[in-house]
Formats: C-alpha cells, sequence, structure tokens
C-alpha cells in the first residue's frame, strides 16, 4: 500500500469512527463537534486523493473549527445542560485521541520521506490539524469528566494560539 492509499485509509477510518461516536451521542453540542471532526477527515482524504493523483490541492485549513468547537462547549455550558460520562465512554474518546496522536505522528514521519516540498507542506498541514483534533478531544474528554469547572480551565484559551 502506497502512502497515499495509507494516509486515505487512516483518514476514512477516522471519519467512520466519529460518526460512530456521534450516532451514540445523546447530546447535540457533542454530536456537532464530532460530526464537524468526521467532516475534517473527508477534507483530509479528498487531500490525499488528488495528492495520488497529481491533482491539484486546493487551499486547506481548519483553523476555525477551533473557535467554532469552543462556542459549542460555551453554548453546552451555559445551558446548564449536564453531561456526565462514566469511565467507558470517556475510554472511546480516549481511543479517538490515540488515534489522531499516531496519525498526526505518521504525517510527520512522511512529511521528512517526501522530497516535493508542496507535498511535504501538506502533510505539515494536515499533521498540524491532526494535533488540533487532539487537543478537541482532550477539552470533550475533559467537559464530559468534569461538566461543572471544565470551562475555567485557562488551558483551552491558549488552543487558538494553534
Amino acid at each position: 500500500m502506497d502512502i497515499y492509499d495509507y494516509a486515505m485509509k487512516l483518514e476514512k477510518d477516522g471519519e467512520e469512527y466519529y460518526r460512530e461516536l456521534a450516532g451514540r451521542v445523546v447530546h447535540g453540542g457533542l454530536k456537532t463537534i464530532l460530526t464537524m471532526l468526521a467532516d475534517a477527515e473527508v477534507k483530509h482524504y479528498v487531500i490525499f486523493r488528488k495528492m495520488k493523483g497529481n491533482e491539484a490541492v486546493d487551499a486547506f485549513t481548519d483553523a476555525a473549527l477551533l473557535s467554532k468547537v469552543k462556542n459549542i462547549f460555551e453554548k453546552m455550558r451555559e445551558s446548564d445542560d449536564v453531561i456526565a460520562a462514566d469511565g467507558s465512554e470517556i475510554d472511546v474518546y480516549k481511543r479517538a485521541q490515540d488515534i489522531e496522536k499516531k496519525t498526526q505522528d505518521f504525517y510527520l514521519e512522511k512529511a521528512a520521506e517526501v522530497a516535493e516540498q508542496s507535498q511535504k507542506d501538506i502533510f505539515l498541514r494536515i499533521a498540524d490539524e491532526e494535533k488540533r483534533h487532539y487537543f478537541i478531544l482532550e477539552n470533550i474528554i475533559n467537559f464530559v469528566a468534569r461538566p461543572f469547572n471544565w470551562l475555567e480551565n485557562a488551558e483551552w484559551y491558549h488552543l487558538e494560539e494553534y
């Protein structure tokens, strides 16, 4: 399997995982965030498919995703609709987080291997987006584990710097 087929498989698996999670989650805000993550994985899939076919890749970024997610979390908190998760649900989010980390590491490794600068830049940019997804999942974990004091965590406000 070549690098692009493998990358497309990673992204397709990620999309399916997030859609599965979104289908199991009852809370609308979390469902929206997980669907947004799935949609981001679809965008990555399309990018790798284009790279494999030597097609031009449009400028892309999901930098606005963090801002949208933060707004959703704030609305969830303001609604007083407390979400408390048990350990098994938190483990599901941690598994997704592990997948994001492994995917990020893979893209960083491949960025070092490819010769063409434009491809290197794409791998690096997508690795950065996977890092953002990791932090979004970290905040989901914190939110469902500690719903009453999550938003006061100053670390959330540093995410927009990425």
